[in-house]
């Protein structure tokens, strides 16, 4: 039996991963689900007795501090979190000799680009969140080289906090709302990346290095939520507004689309259209 321990239980992406671990043959895997509380990466000492009493082949790394205005402030939090303590975990893997999948974001570029990017374009990252996650990259690697990397961008699901789950909320509150018209990516399903996860954990000789997963296709958050006003036939008003009309604390790439062609060709992993896939989650969670 292979046990995958996976980090940061209460978020979306773990709680999708979840429900997406129930499909797969319990004599094969066996998944432990662990929260900051339980198991609190950036504490070396907690990681460290963690591997020294449990046996663990696999570890999917959910966890993370994803308050991206907040980080703007709380600067050490965010690398406590993102990178020491990806970096620790790569750690104790490599001595276990576990499997490490950790999961990274497209805040990593700078948003400066017309073309999807790829895994090897440099990285210039604009916000704090960025810049953790990138040294949570970069310490990866250097203490596990066979670190297995997964950037994805523009998450949504049925748990936790997003923007789907935001505009729902929006459409039941007001008449008419604003949304940012000039920043372009994919938005995902996080029930699809845990899938593609699935998919890696399920190879059987893993190929390490970083990939890009996002659903296919491209748009904006204005045309986001115009598409969830249309799936949910929502009356609301939404006006298109520039960014530079709804300034944040931490700056946002204008650009987030990735290109995902290496882990399909890689794992095999197919890609949903995005708004098929956002009509399959309104349709069967919300």
């Amino acid at each position: 039996m292979k046990k995958i321990l996976v980090t940061g239980a209460n978020g979306q992406l773990a709680q999708c991963l979840k429900d997406a671990s129930k499909t797969l043959d319990s004599n094969a895997f066996q998944f432990v689900f662990v929260t900051k509380e339980q198991f609190d990466v950036a504490n070396p000492a907690l990681v460290e007795s963690y591997f020294f009493t449990n046996d663990v082949d696999c570890v999917v790394n959910c966890a993370a501090y994803t308050a991206v205005d907040n980080a703007e402030k709380e600067v050490e939090k965010a690398f406590q979190v993102n990178a020491d303590g990806v970096g620790f975990l790569a750690k104790e893997c490599a001595e276990q000799g576990a499997e490490f999948i950790h999961i990274s974001t497209d805040y990593v570029f700078n948003g400066n680009a017309q073309d999807p990017f790829t895994e090897t374009d440099s990285t210039q990252p604009i916000n704090v969140y960025g810049k953790s996650k990138l040294e949570g990259e970069r310490l990866a690697v250097e203490n596990n080289p066979n670190t297995i990397i997964i950037r994805t961008a523009w998450v949504y699901s049925q748990y936790g906090k997003n923007f789907l789950k935001t505009m729902l909320r929006l459409f039941k509150e007001k008449d008419e709302i604003s949304v940012v018209n000039d920043q372009i990516g994919t938005p995902t399903n996080a029930n699809d990346i845990a899938q593609a996860i699935i998919k890696v954990i399920q190879t059987k000789n893993k190929i390490p290095g970083i990939y890009h997963y996002t659903n296919s296709g491209q748009t904006t958050w204005f045309e986001f939520a115009q598409a969830i006003k249309e799936i949910t036939n929502s009356p609301i008003k939404i006006n298109p507004i520039p960014t530079k009309s709804y300034p944040t604390p931490a700056k946002r790439p204008k650009y987030s689309v990735l290109d995902t062609t290496k882990i399909e060709e890689v794992y095999g992993v197919e890609l949903v259209d995005w708004k098929e896939s956002l009509e399959k989650i309104i349709g069967r969670f919300l």
